[in-house]
């Protein structure tokens, strides 16, 4: 059939021509057509090469998110998880573009902006801690990993909310609360609740979290992103409030395993002002984006705890059988995906060794190192803060949790308590060794938290329920890696995270099990959120 039969003789000349046109602009004719940038869910990979083919500038790319903040996080839904804004992100944009076009990327994290728990030190801008107690704090100089990340080019847009001193879920007296990208009335976890929520709401691409109990896991899962606590001596704690301790280590979160290990590479290494990271030397692969593998789970053997052992865990209510529902199907999932589970597995008196947990005798070596390395900071100790008398603003619970339970508690813990953790320690890690052995199994997994997230209405008034249903069993051995990875949704439409764990130093290997879990299934949809009418 003619097109002069359809169109009309002079019409079908101008359609043939934009039918050819059209034909030769296609992709299928090889003519190459950018998409057009999309922040929400963009990754490292994405805007690099918007860089690349000159659609996008670090400085535009500054001000995407800056907009985003402004309309998400003050306005509309009021997300509030930035504390401070650095103010000359858009200046540092500036000269990483004209950078970028003498020599090209500097680092592999060029213009990637990144969103900071406020317990790291980033020079100019204040370390707060969530505590009206430090809102005026400037340190003087960047935290090691902080030196790495812009080093790498990374851009620090911000430092996000976190627990007031990092006692549990994310509630603050210099910020008030955190709440849920998924569900306004519930809490972001935490205590790295900021890193969580930032990241799930697209305020920045990537953040670093810090986990001393479940403070990375546990805000990662309740916002449906990757987040990982790497074996203690990988990445240096100094320049961290609490850093310096043995527990407490500093990790990557992200929105896609892919993004993980590649600020994951940028972390590690070692640190002669933290001796802890030597133990990490001899540990650290080229690079940890050499274990993408998409296949990774086929083969693998898996071993699963079905033993509930988080915090204050209800295993008959219905609340954690809506868990225990979305977990079982990631388990399946593993197993379409070639995974060998042996499930359950045991761990020999589990819940028994997990409950002498106990902190170091004394006044919170972590803290005070910190204190004494910064001669600027307001107190000299965390004793000498207790004893302020500014210290009754502070949230109650954090206050409560400081005084009884936290680093610094100087009448916490005594030397005999201690010690029997120690043991309980070092007998829970070769029973948990022994079991990977016996299984011949290349990781464990288990609910990242065994509870939904709590309602804000509830964790802000006695008995301030917090932490409810976090494991603790990878910072109760110090030594191991963890990686949680999006799992699902409950049917109320809330993330439910499941938990990889390791040998020591194993990162790449858990690496591999999850960006293979994530390939295969594809559970993070990110939240819904709506602009202020005003």
């Amino acid at each position: 059939m003619k097109v002069e039969s359809i169109f009309g003789s002079r019409s079908a000349k101008w359609m043939a021509v934009a039918l050819v046109l059209l034909v030769l602009l296609s992709p299928a004719s090889g003519t190459t057509q950018s998409k057009p940038f999309r922040l929400e869910e963009t990754t490292i990979a994405d805007i690099h090469a918007a860089y690349k083919s000159g659609q996008l500038t670090a400085h535009q790319l500054v001000q995407l998110y800056l907009d985003r903040i402004a309309a998400y996080d003050k306005k509309g839904p009021k997300i509030n998880s930035i504390i401070t804004l650095n103010p000359k992100a858009l200046e540092e944009a500036d000269r990483l573009d004209a950078a970028f076009k003498t020599s090209g990327l500097v680092g592999p994290l060029h213009g990637i902006p990144v969103a900071l728990k406020d317990m790291i030190d980033a020079k100019g801008m204040p370390t707060t801690q969530g505590s009206v107690l430090f809102k005026n704090y400037y340190p003087e100089k960047d935290a090691f990993v902080v030196e790495k990340l812009e080093k790498a080019g990374a851009i620090i847009l911000a430092k996000v909310t976190m627990a007031e001193f990092a006692t549990g879920d994310t509630y603050g007296s210099l910020f008030g609360e955190t709440r849920n990208p998924y569900d306004l009335e519930r809490t972001v976890g935490g205590s790295s609740g900021g890193s969580g929520a930032s990241t799930n709401a697209n305020f920045a691409t990537i953040a670093v979290g810090q986990e001393g109990y479940a403070s990375i896991r546990r805000p990662s899962a309740w916002n449906s992103i990757v987040g990982m606590r790497p074996t203690a001596g990988l990445v240096s704690g100094s320049g961290v409030v609490g850093g310096m301790g043995e527990v407490g280590s500093l990790g990557p979160m992200a929105r896609t395993v892919s993004d993980l290990a590649k600020l994951l590479d940028v972390m590690v290494g070692y640190d002669s002002a933290d001796p802890k990271t030597a133990l990490g030397v001899g540990n650290i692969p080229s690079s940890y984006t050499q274990f993408l593998d998409r296949s990774g789970l086929k083969g693998a053997r898996i071993g699963v705890i079905r033993e509930p052992m988080g915090l204050g865990s209800e295993p008959q209510s219905e609340d954690f059988r809506k868990v225990t529902e979305v977990f079982d199907k990631a388990i399946g999932e593993m197993k379409t995906a070639g995974a060998e589970v042996v499930d359950p597995i045991t761990i020999p008196n589990l819940k028994k060794l997990l409950a002498t947990r106990a902190g170091k005798p004394g006044d919170g070596e972590g803290s005070n190192v910190y204190f004494g390395n910064n001669p600027t900071a307001p107190f000299k100790s965390s004793k000498e803060m207790r004893e302020s008398p500014d210290y009754q603003k502070v949230f109650p619970a954090a206050r409560m949790r400081a005084n009884v339970a936290a680093p610094g508690a100087d009448f916490q813990t005594s030397p005999t308590r201690y010690y029997e953790y120690l043991l309980a320690r070092q007998e829970l890690m070769i029973s948990v060794m022994k079991v990977m052995a016996d299984n011949r199994l290349d990781a464990i997994v288990y609910k990242t938290v065994e509870h939904l997230p709590t309602l804000i209405a509830d964790g802000i008034k006695p008995p301030y329920p917090n932490m409810k249903g976090a494991p603790h069993l990878n910072t109760f051995l110090v030594y191991v890696p963890v990686i949680t990875v999006p799992a699902g949704f409950s049917k109320e439409k809330l993330p439910v995270g499941i938990t990889f764990q390791g040998r020591p130093y194993t990162e790449g290997t858990l690496i591999k099990l999850a960006y293979a879990f994530e390939q295969a299934t594809h559970h993070r949809i990110p939240p819904l959120l709506k602009a202020s009418s005003q």
